[in-house]
């Protein structure tokens, strides 16, 4: 894998994650009301959901989906739910966590929650199998050894990923600390009636038939 190939993919996935996204929203909502610091979590969660997928890809669960209606169907409205189950919570919000703690409110958010819940919302995603599907194979010499490349074009693409995220999330801490607490909630409802966006468009995602 030369390394023009290498910086093209990188290009190519700066492009395809700084458009927003589940993950790059949460990153944003993720900064609005944790700040940087405790928004890493879920950023690593998404990194780690970013070997998941291509992992998967290489060992064949994304041509899986591509061809089964049924698998397809199956992982898109566990994807779509979990979304609109995020996006509905983000509507209800009060504001920032901090506020919130201070007013004797909510307990605090641990960090393997934010993880998780970015971590979910990528692998709970069939677009995403479906992207890696078509999009690393133009990527991959098939006369060289692939399980290397795959990892390779991982590599990048998780590094890309996160320093994509945490510009979101710097963004987002930025937001809240000018907004402050009334621009905080509609903050989260922008981000949550996002998340119902993508939601919907994933419920009605279909798979493309060859």
């Amino acid at each position: 894998m030369t390394e023009m190939t290498i910086l093209a993919f990188a290009l190519v996935a700066f492009i395809g994650i700084a458009t927003p996204g589940p993950t790059v929203l949460l990153a944003l909502t993720n900064g609005s009301r944790y700040g940087v610091r405790r928004a890493i979590a879920g950023m690593v969660g998404a990194v780690l959901s970013d070997f998941v997928l291509i992992g998967a890809v290489a060992l064949g669960l994304g041509a899986l989906l591509a061809a089964s209606e049924f698998w397809f169907t199956v992982v898109k409205w566990l994807g779509a739910g979990y979304l609109a189950f995020l996006g509905i919570m983000l509507l209800r919000s009060k504001g920032t966590i901090q506020v919130a703690n201070e007013a004797g409110g909510a307990a605090p958010v641990s960090s393997a929650a934010i993880f998780l819940k970015s971590f979910l919302v990528a692998v709970t995603n069939p677009k995403g199998y479906l992207f890696f599907t078509a999009f690393l194979p133009q990527f991959i010499d098939p006369t060289a050894p692939q399980a290397s490349q795959y990892a390779m074009l991982a590599l990048v693409f998780a590094v890309v990923d996160f320093n994509v995220m945490f510009g979101y999330a710097l963004l987002g801490a930025k937001a809240a600390a000018f907004l402050k607490r009334s621009g905080a909630v509609w903050l989260d409802r922008l981000c949550g009636g996002a998340l119902l966006a993508l939601a919907g468009s994933l419920a009605l995602y279909r798979r493309a038939i060859a």
